[in-house]
């Protein structure tokens, strides 16, 4: 999803560097988002037994605008576009094809997704044969598995993204205004059709990557400092209107999951924004010890944005177990206690990453090895759908952490390993009566990137 892996080299011959700006602003995002689930998560153990657990952050009053600021998910749709049309565009140069794309993309993600399943279900089961109570299990369960929704989507939007590129190329500012009237229409119905607002996991996002798009294509660079500001300026005041009437709500979380117009405005004003915030960042990713933290993190990024909250529950789980003094949520206690639990959240991650995330890097088989079968693409695809969408719609259970883990393990056995020549190139000249070199980029990335 967000990686920092080896720098790819054009099939001109031209290396292709990393976009570091973008790298630390993943990064960025990142660390908020772990920051702000270890404000969140609040259970209390009753004396019945029972543990219930609330969003201490999300009921503070100050919260709301707050959130409006923080709300990074979009950055990660747009950043996702604007590095995967770079690497879709290279693979095309070089001969490669849909499928191709599809096998890179999957394992990237479902590789570490399986581990994490399997992981959960397996020790959910022995907590269960230990005697925890099975709310408890449940609660568990469906509170780790929230990152699933993430999953979902990203899935969904980078599978889509060859088609969207090929509309892109030929009509960019149609494509993103289809997107958007779809986005639009769907909201006008959910009121009357709950269901049909989680389209919207599709349109909204694949809205938001096709910003990601004009941002690889250097239309919002054209735009120039009283552009962007007038786009910010313009995306906020839209976002002003629509919830100060009351046809969206105020708070970014509500409109987080199913998404809505709301998160599209809100990427217009945050790719903005990284625009003009862009010689900034790339001069503090010079410094020699922010690029090594940002290169270390962001290699193994899926490891801790999926591991991070179930290490968060499990964390605060064996707290309860034990006769510390817990404060009340919201206390004066409760908030200085948590730079420890995010402390103690770090170093359970630093371990993890270093033992699992290897499994985002991309399994290369021999050079002579030749690629799957589309079928067995689609298959994978199908498998790791159903788990996934399943989670996202109703919720993670016990059950569902098994058949996840069975359908993930069996989509990266039907996947398998990444021929070598599927790989970007490293170092390819290039030659007479091959496709004809991209024009130089000024961001890209690999197809794991």
């Amino acid at each position: 999803m967000m990686g920092v892996s080896r720098p790819a080299v054009a099939h001109s011959g031209v290396a292709a560097q990393r976009d570091t700006a973008i790298d630390l602003l993943r990064f960025i995002c990142l660390a908020l988002v772990v920051m702000g689930h270890c404000l969140m998560v609040s259970p209390r153990l009753h004396g019945d037994g029972t543990v219930t657990t609330q969003n201490t952050l999300g009921d503070q009053p100050w919260f709301v605008p707050v959130i409006w600021i923080f709300m990074v998910m979009p950055v990660f749709f747009v950043t996702g576009g604007c590095t995967g049309l770079h690497s879709w565009r290279r693979l095309r140069a070089r001969g490669g094809s849909y499928a191709q794309y599809a096998h890179l993309r999957m394992l990237r993600l479902i590789r570490p997704t399986a581990a994490l399943l399997a992981a959960m279900f397996a020790g959910l089961w022995i907590a269960l044969l230990a005697g925890v109570d099975p709310q408890v299990i449940q609660l568990l369960a469906a509170g780790a598995g929230m990152p699933l929704w993430f999953l979902a989507a990203y899935l969904i939007t980078q599978l889509s993204l060859p088609l969207l590129a090929g509309w892109h190329g030929r009509a960019p500012w149609l494509t993103l205004a289809g997107l958007v009237a779809l986005v639009i229409a769907v909201d006008s119905l959910r009121g009357n059709f709950p269901l049909v607002a989680h389209l919207n996991m599709v349109f909204v996002w694949c809205a938001v990557q096709q910003l990601g798009f004009l941002l690889a294509d250097s239309s919002f660079a054209r735009l120039g400092t009283s552009g962007c500001l007038a786009l910010i300026l313009g995306a906020n005041l839209a976002l002003g209107v629509v919830t100060g009437v009351a046809i969206y709500s105020g708070n970014m979380l509500v409109n987080l999951n199913p998404p809505n117009l709301t998160l599209f405005l809100l990427a217009i004003a945050q790719t903005a924004a990284f625009q003009l915030a862009r010689p900034g960042l790339e001069w503090l990713s010079g410094v020699r010890w922010i690029n090594t933290m940002v290169r270390m993190v962001g290699a193994r990024c899926m490891t801790v944005y999926l591991w991070h909250l179930p290490l968060v529950g499990a964390l605060l789980g064996l707290l309860l177990l034990t006769d510390l003094p817990m404060p009340a949520a919201g206390s004066s206690g409760w908030w200085w206690s948590r730079p420890l639990v995010l402390a103690a959240v770090v170093l359970l991650l630093i371990p993890v990453a270093a033992l699992l995330g290897r499994l985002e890097e991309r399994p290369t088989a021999p050079g002579h090895s030749r690629g799957r079968a589309p079928a067995a693409v689609v298959t994978a695809v199908v498998l790791v759908f159903l788990p996934v969408v399943e989670a996202a719609l109703h919720g993670l259970s016990l059950g569902l952490l098994g058949g996840g883990a069975a359908c993930f393990a069996l989509a990266v056995l039907l996947l398998g390993r990444v021929p070598d020549g599927m790989a970007p190139a490293r170092s390819h000249p290039f030659r007479a009566g091959t496709n004809p070199p991209l024009p130089p980029a000024r961001s890209s990335a690999n197809l794991e990137g």
